[in-house]
């Protein structure tokens, strides 16, 4: 079925259901950023294929809101449809809740999946939209009829993570959960977000690509622990080590059980729980407020930061050879580049799999932030130009994700070397600074920004965000950006340092390591933590303009190479060796 017949399609069942208006969030029931196959709905329906946008069809309309990452993306992919490109954050662009209260007349209803919409935007939404007279309304899943051959939920088999990569087991963990439970007076939680729960049981699996998660919901009390997911996914010793600590019952009972097992105040996050669930968690004594798992995970302990310390060694010893043997002049496409890092990747046995789909840009491509080349786009590398090459790895004790822009053919012009290295400046000044303890991400993002703004300059899309171990690679709350996110960074926190620069239609850079917050020192004014590098991979030298560094930014360069060859001189091919002794020598 074509699109122009899935919107006919949809909008008959509009008609039959007294509904004006459909949204579609494109996640899934547990809120997640990328989705498994089943649940990309959005895609289904507009034919964008990025991870963040909101769909609104109306009788006569079909709507696409997306962020600056995708703007470029986002035309090409819906160029030829009904669909009109809404660019959100834009001078006179609404967001799509504005837009609804604004565009559709009193009295009308708007549809939307109570399964792919969390309560507190189902709470937020309908509080504006009833301002003008318009009903929200939780629907089934309208695009399910719709849809020929959609894929199933997944079940794809969980592993455990052995005790010296967890570093704590999971009865522990609910230990803990119940120790927050006692102390604030509360009886029970219920945790809906996927990756919270693989931190929790200490299970892996691949559910959604590139994202070790499976599907499930878990319910923990003072004296019951329940986990809600597919039995098949457990071979016999797996079953019997999880019913050691919690009881198993079937995924899709959990919104039928919930009310059974939520006696008394509880605690849940909004944010994560679907409105499906909303009857259940109704109690007024309830507290709401981020899950409790998501505060303990974001700080890594040793075990963690040990795995990620040895995953960023093992991955930075496949990218240096990917990159030494690497025909700078040579002719390949875009995914042909990528493609060989993976087989470098590949090769180490620890290896699992990408952390996220790869980013390989070229030329024009580089300055779309988010750009996904695939076989119809994918741009020949050849001659001169910029590469925007943004990867990571899972590993069975870590997860990786790191930028770098490479350049191909002659020596890099004057602007390609002044804006790369403004990039540098600020992606050096983040990762060397101390910062007390209290400090937000809001309060560093301007020290990545700095040298571009000092230009009339910038980027925008985060400069930072968490990175889970053999987990999401996008994981909450910590966020360094110019969103006020009232997070204070704390010891184990990985985080990304990536600042950009895109010049549409010409190309794009970006920078990107992985840092582990630590504690630094004491003074008679408090506690102060820096952070650890974490990534150990040569910048592009041939890009750098030395004119425009410190003495400070220099010897930071200079010192981070160093390390570079003593962390893996002994792990790489002689051919290699060679390469990376040149790779990081001194400037």
């Amino acid at each position: 079925m074509d699109m122009e017949k899935r919107l006919q399609s949809l909008r008959e069942e509009l008609r039959e259901r007294n509904l004006d208006a459909y949204i579609v969030t494109g996640t899934d029931p547990h809120q997640s950023e990328y989705v498994a196959p089943r649940w990309r709905t959005r895609a289904f329906l507009s034919g964008f294929t990025g991870s963040a946008g909101t769909v609104i069809i109306t009788l006569d309309k079909a709507l696409l809101w997306v962020d600056s990452r995708y703007f470029i993306q986002a035309a090409e992919e819906i160029s030829g449809t009904e669909y009109v490109l809404m660019k959100l954050e834009t001078e006179g662009t609404p967001d799509p809740w504005k837009w609804l209260k604004r565009n559709m007349a009193e009295g009308s209803t708007v549809g939307v999946d109570g399964s792919s919409i969390s309560i507190a935007l189902f709470s937020d939404l309908s509080s504006l939209l009833k301002e003008g007279g318009i009903t929200l309304a939780a629907t089934g899943d309208l695009l399910d009829p719709l849809w020929e051959g959609r894929p199933e939920v997944p079940c794809t088999p969980c592993c455990s993570m052995p005790a010296d990569t967890s570093g704590e087991s999971a009865a522990s963990k609910v230990g803990r959960i119940r120790d927050f439970l006692r102390s604030n007076g509360l009886r029970w939680t219920f945790i809906a977000s996927i990756d919270d729960i693989a931190w929790l049981t200490n299970l892996r699996a691949d559910d959604i690509p590139c994202n070790p998660v499976f599907v499930s919901y878990a319910f923990i009390s003072l004296s019951k622990a329940v986990l809600f997911a597919d039995s098949r996914r457990l071979d016999r010793q797996l079953l019997k080590s999880v019913q050691a600590v919690f009881d198993l019952l079937p995924y899709e009972d959990a919104a039928q059980d919930l009310p059974k097992l939520a006696k008394g105040p509880g605690y849940y996050s909004p944010d994560k729980v679907s409105q499906v669930f909303s009857k259940a968690l109704s109690g007024k004594r309830n507290v709401t407020g981020r899950d409790i798992t998501t505060d303990m995970k974001t700080c890594k302990n040793e075990a963690e930061l040990r795995g990620m310390r040895l995953a960023h060694i093992y991955d930075a010893a496949a990218y240096v050879s990917f990159l030494a043997r690497l025909d700078m002049n040579g002719e390949y496409d875009e995914i042909a580049v990528s493609a060989a890092l993976e087989a470098e990747r590949k090769k180490i046995p620890s290896y699992l799999g990408p952390s996220f789909n790869p980013i390989s840009g070229y030329r024009e491509h580089g300055a779309m932030c988010h750009y996904s080349a695939t076989p119809e786009t994918s741009s020949r590398v050849h001659g001169h130009g910029l590469l925007v090459l943004d990867t990571g790895s899972q590993f069975e004790f870590g997860t990786t994700d790191i930028t770098r822009t490479l350049l191909f053919g002659d020596e890099a012009t004057e602007d390609e070397k002044r804006d790369y290295t403004l990039v540098l400046k600020g992606h050096l000044a983040l990762s060397r600074q101390r910062f007390i303890k209290g400090t937000r991400g809001v309060q560093l993002d301007v020290l990545a920004k700095q040298f571009l703004w000092q230009n009339g300059e910038s980027f925008y899309h985060g400069t930072g965000h968490g990175v889970g171990c053999r987990l999401n690679v996008h994981e909450g709350p910590l966020r360094i950006s110019s969103a006020l996110i009232d997070v204070p960074l704390r010891p184990g926190m990985v985080t990304s340092d990536e600042p950009g620069l895109y010049k549409e239609g010409r190309y794009g850079i970006r920078i990107e390591n992985l840092l582990a917050v630590r504690e630094d020192m004491k003074t008679e004014f408090g506690e102060f933590y820096s952070f650890e590098v974490l990534t150990l991979v040569p910048y592009e030298k041939r890009l750098i303009d030395a004119e425009l560094l410190t003495d400070e930014e220099k010897s930071q360069i200079n010192a981070y190479h160093k390390r570079i060859y003593s962390e893996l001189h002994e792990l790489v091919d002689p051919d290699v060796l060679r390469w990376l002794g040149e790779a990081t020598s001194p400037l």
